[in-house]
């Protein structure tokens, strides 16, 4: 059975260790389902697709509500791009700007 990954960007790291321990906890369970049955076979209220080659990971807490943006890279590899707490009901332009430059830069 051909497996996927997922891996952070370098800079998604910082940003997944800054939310609380609940949220934390929560992206490792969305992380194994997408691990253990790939992207295509997990959707709400796990994941949802935003644009281009974009999709977050629904993350919620006693604290609130987290997302990370993730594309699929290399084969069957799911990178996270950018980890945030999310505080309007859609996803703010600057994180997908992020989440897109940092995918541009790994492609280059």
């Amino acid at each position: 059975m051909n497996t996927w990954t997922v891996t952070l960007h370098p800079l998604a790291e910082p940003e997944l260790q800054a939310l609380p321990a609940d949220m934390r906890a929560r992206f490792l369970h969305i992380a194994e389902l997408l691990e253990d049955f790939g992207p295509q076979r997990v959707g709400l209220p796990h994941i949802r697709p935003l644009e281009d080659k974009l999709w977050e990971m629904r993350m919620q807490g006693r604290d609130g509500i987290a997302r990370a943006v993730y594309a699929a890279v290399q084969g069957r590899r799911l990178l996270v791009l950018h980890v945030f707490v999310k505080k309007t009901q859609a996803a703010p332009r600057r994180a997908l700007t992020t989440a897109r430059k940092r995918l541009e830069d790994i492609a280059s």
